[in-house]
């Protein structure tokens, strides 16, 4: 029951989210004004400490306490100041769980800012089939020319235990 009620949560957030489509940016003096959205795939691997969620995990699904995690990451930059610091609002929506055999939804809702050298942090809610719970991420994007490669640590603490997740992916520049 718990199960299926995280699962229509999961399924009501991914229709929720926006998912706007890039749009190329000529004039770079409108950056400020305008909204960017990116969006792009994620993966990696989240690792659930011991204690009541991680033994809830392994009677309740069979799932043990290191998983895999595949994904998509929405992205609004809302403003970008002159010195290159911008605003976001992210969503990421993951199955973990896969190589396992089981999928693991959850979705986690950020509010946060990025420097002009790619240096990022946010925080925001988290779901999951382990409850609501508070998230914080830092990393870094590395860019190139035209692909954005963010790199994601995340911590989200919980009365039942800690999940510590690393996410990797990629999303194409606006310019």
């Amino acid at each position: 029951m718990r199960t299926n009620y995280f699962i229509c949560l999961t399924i009501i957030f991914i229709c929720v989210l926006p998912s706007a489509k890039l749009k190329a940016q000529t004039d770079s003096s409108n950056i400020s004004s305008q909204g960017v959205n990116l969006q792009g795939p994620r993966v990696g691997v989240t690792y659930i400490s011991e204690g009541e969620l991680a033994d809830q995990l392994k009677d309740e699904f069979n799932v043990n306490p290191f998983i895999t995690q595949f994904g998509w990451q929405f992205e609004k930059r809302f403003f970008t100041l002159d010195s290159g610091v911008s605003g976001l609002v992210e969503g990421v929506l993951l199955a973990g769980g896969i190589e396992q055999g089981k999928i693991l939804p959850s979705g986690t809702f950020l509010i946060g800012v990025r420097s002009a050298n790619g240096f990022e942090f946010g925080f925001g809610p988290n779901l999951s089939l382990a409850g609501v719970a508070f998230a914080i991420s830092a990393g870094i994007t590395l860019s190139t020319d035209q692909v954005n490669f963010p790199l994601n640590f995340a911590v989200v603490p919980s009365p039942e235990g800690v999940r510590l997740s690393f996410l990797m992916g990629f999303n194409a520049k606006t310019r």
